[in-house]
């Protein structure tokens, strides 16, 4: 299909709780633009705010792993269930170039529907645990920069205000002359 522009730290649609999936017919075009855009940025994982569409909806191939040999694409997720901890350094291609080390439940339990409608609950660990873990706080409004203590953030501090400076004029431009909004 077509490569979308990551949204960028600063924009507000990765501050807002993603909508519940109801039509799942324009899913695959959806997905289909999510994995372009994903590889096209060399990430293992993309939600659907990413890309500014306000869906609960997200990828992840880590295929290049020892984890798993397919991609997966999840939709209305939730997770359920938790234990054991892990800290890790991660990246997020909406604030590029910076990097937490953030700790999370080394094991999920996730419920979630296929793009098919399906309902599905599965343990995920290791990597897809966290790639997971950390899409799902897309879709909760959340970014690797809430996670990080002050100290952290204020090593990369000129960097994430330039980040957040140039997503707040990509955003202006969204903006037409009558106020409205164009998505």
């Amino acid at each position: 299909m077509s490569v979308v522009d990551i949204v960028k730290y600063g924009d507000p649609r990765l501050q807002k709780v993603c909508e519940t999936v109801k039509d799942f017919s324009v899913l695959p075009d959806i997905v289909s633009n999510m994995y372009d855009s994903m590889y096209e940025a060399e990430g293992i994982g993309l939600a659907a705010n990413q890309i500014g569409i306000d869906l609960n909806l997200f990828i992840i191939d880590i295929a290049h792993t020892d984890e798993t040999d397919e991609s997966a694409e999840f939709v209305n997720s939730k997770i359920i269930g938790s234990r054991g901890e892990l800290t890790f350094t991660e990246g997020c291609l909406s604030v590029p170039g910076v990097e937490f080390e953030i700790k999370r439940p080394e094991f999920i339990i996730l419920q979630y529907q296929k793009l098919d409608g399906t309902m599905h609950e599965k343990e995920f660990g290791g990597l897809y645990a966290r790639a997971i873990q950390h899409e799902i706080d897309h879709l909760n409004g959340k970014l690797i920069v809430d996670h990080a203590n002050s100290l952290a953030k204020l090593r990369y501090k000129s960097q994430l205000k330039e980040i957040k400076e140039n997503a707040s004029y990509h955003y202006s431009d969204l903006i037409n002359n009558n106020g409205a909004t164009r998505f």
